[in-house]
């Protein structure tokens, strides 16, 4: 979007046709919504409008004076008085000054804490939306709402609010005191101001268009830079021999760029030459009727009140241009408070029930009673499952890819809500369990390891924020990782890098596992912990794993035939269903799905 303009700029005050087609309604209830943030703050509001007037008066009164120094001090020829107004005007000019930075230090105050509290609500609101939102939604446009566009509001309060009230205030102080002067006078120059404001318009929607093409040009010219100079795209360009076809397109569109560039500019001085002429027609105006009235009418009227109403004719064209463009502010303002509200408006599928349930104890007992369930609400992913894993118990869930193996997983610490049946943890219902009691006790090990931008310790530390050096310690000898650790410089304060990068696949995997062991949950689950590893790493993570399960409650989704054997039973998944359970043998000799995955996949790699 083209940068905002006023009156030295008339840039970027007109709406885009996105815009103009996107305009939101502006009811009474979104009004009352908006001013509702600035309710906890309504006394700094108050002050702010105080400050306001008392700014646009007292920054009028230097040229009300000017009269005064004019008739009184020159003209009168009374030195006394000359020093006087002149003094008073500097006075009034500081103060002025002075009540405009304590006015903007408030603003910004009041501006600051109202997108402090909407941050806060934001981002506590979307703590609680449940997986399917942060996966059917733009992760961009997750974090736009959240940065950008409540950085906006900042702007809004201090920009679009400030600009409507002091423009206003303004504007009608010039114009009452214009009349106290000359009546005649102050309706030629009302009369006058149009021809300032129309051509500014017109100038300003000519610059802008000049402005948008400018901008899009550009944007074609990142296009290509991002494309050709990257890493892959120049390698891409040297080994396709396509060095001069990229220049020529390149040259092509910054030659138009160029020349788009110079018709902006140049449509800006051509204004500024027809904005310079048309402020000076109003005073010259003013100096005509006011010197005609002076030498044959009306004698009462003296040359300080010409020079009076000619500044103060000056001071409301700024406010005039700017309340003449502050729809396009105002709109876009509204707009961006309702892309806010939309997303405090999205329901929050998964919440805490008001009286939740305990159980007497954790033991990690898991239990799915005709579960039905479905991401979109059109294709039925898990059709009437039901199984029971009991305490001290594991089990292994195989099935072909998109069965629905990880879907089950996601439902037992209630990432996601059944739409049928229902899933117990430990007897209770998971929708009448407290959120962050259910999750405390289940520990999850997914295929996709993510490891924050910190050291070793941190990212342990995460899991459970109180444990010990021993105990860090401890669980990093089960999951396979400390002789890695030992072998670092830093030892558990070496730095894991961005989302882990600087550990291999299996080394952030056994973090990750002794990660979930200092947790230490009720349920341990592994989601395909090792279908993106070498067979190093694999191996490693295997001696890892199947200690591991032997100690408590466990859930294994797998490919590894000897990780499937570790467990107490098997659980085949097909299309949704449970089509087969039993031990490995058993199962192998039904020749059903289990022995074709058998044939095709786990025999390869049994041991």
């Amino acid at each position: 979007m083209p940068p905002r303009g006023g009156f030295g700029g008339p840039g970027g005050r007109f709406m885009t046709d996105e815009e103009k087609a996107a305009q939101p309604k502006i009811t009474k209830k979104l009004l009352k919504r908006v001013f509702s943030y600035l309710l906890p703050y309504w006394k700094q509001f108050i002050l702010v409008l105080i400050c306001i007037a008392a700014s646009s008066c007292f920054g009028l009164l230097p040229s009300v004076l000017t009269g005064f120094i004019i008739d009184e001090g020159i003209l009168g020829k009374n030195l006394k008085m000359l020093i006087f107004y002149i003094v008073l005007s500097l006075v009034v000019t500081f103060l002025s000054s002075l009540i405009g930075v304590a006015e903007s230090y408030i603003n910004s105050w009041i501006a600051q804490h109202i997108t402090f509290d909407m941050r806060n609500q934001m981002y506590s609101h979307l703590q609680k939306m449940s997986q399917r939102f942060f996966t059917s939604n733009n992760q961009g446009d997750i974090i736009t709402r959240m940065t950008s566009d409540i950085d906006g509001v900042e702007s809004v309060i201090t920009n679009t609010f400030k600009s409507i009230l002091s423009n206003s205030i303004t504007l009608i102080v010039a114009i009452v005191a214009m009349f106290q002067k000359n009546w005649i006078l102050a309706l030629l120059g009302i009369a006058v101001i149009p021809l300032f404001a129309l051509p500014t318009r017109k100038a300003g929607k000519t610059r802008w268009t000049l402005t948008r093409e400018a901008q899009e040009c550009n944007d074609e010219v990142n296009g290509i830079l991002n494309e050709t100079l990257s890493v892959s795209g120049q390698l891409l360009v040297k080994l396709f021999g396509k060095e001069k076809e990229e220049f020529d397109k390149y040259k092509s569109v910054n030659e138009k760029m160029v020349k788009l560039n110079i018709k902006e500019r140049m449509a800006g001085r051509w204004f500024f030459m027809v904005l310079n002429t048309v402020t000076n027609i109003g005073p010259m105006l003013l100096y005509l009727v006011g010197g005609i009235l002076v030498m044959k009418y009306d004698d009462s009227i003296t040359v300080g009140d010409i020079t009076v109403l000619v500044a103060l004719l000056g001071k409301t064209y700024m406010p005039v241009n700017s309340l003449l463009n502050i729809q396009v502010d105002w709109m876009r303002s509204m707009a961006l408070f309702n892309r806010i509200f939309d997303y405090f408006d999205m329901p929050v599928e998964i919440d805490n029930p008001k009286e939740p349930k305990v159980p007497k104890q954790f033991t990690g007992e898991v239990k799915f009673e005709h579960v039905d369930f479905s991401y979109d609400g059109e294709r039925q992913i898990l059709k009437d499952v039901s199984f029971h894993l009991k305490s001290g118990h594991s089990m292994a869930i195989v099935g072909p890819s998109g069965s629905g193996k990880s879907t089950i997983i996601n439902l037992i610490p209630r990432l996601y809500d059944v739409n049928a049946g229902c899933v117990k943890f430990d007897g209770i219902d998971v929708r009448e369990m407290d959120l962050s009691m259910l999750r405390s006790n289940v520990g999850v090990v997914s295929q996709e390891t993510y490891l924050f931008n910190a050291s070793i310790r941190e990212n342990l530390l995460y899991a459970n924020p109180s444990a010990t050096e021993e105990e860090m310690i401890e669980a990093c000898k089960k999951a396979h990782i400390y002789d890695f650790i030992k072998e670092q410089e830093k030892g558990l304060d070496t730095m894991v890098g961005n989302r882990g990068l600087k550990l291999s696949g299996g080394e952030k995997q056994r973090v990750s596992i002794a990660r979930v062991l200092l947790k230490n949950p009720s349920l341990l689950i592994f989601d395909e912990a090792t279908s993106a590893l070498d067979s190093i790493s694999e191996n490693k993570i295997q001696e890892a794993i199947e200690p591991i399960i032997k100690e408590r409650t466990s859930i294994l989704i797998a490919h590894r035939l000897s990780t499937i054997l570790a467990a107490d039973i098997i659980y085949v998944v097909k299309d949704g269903e449970i089509v087969e359970m039993g031990q490995h043998q058993e199962l192998v000799a039904a020749g059903g799905v289990y022995t074709e995955l058998y044939n095709t996949q786990f025999k390869k790699i049994a041991e």
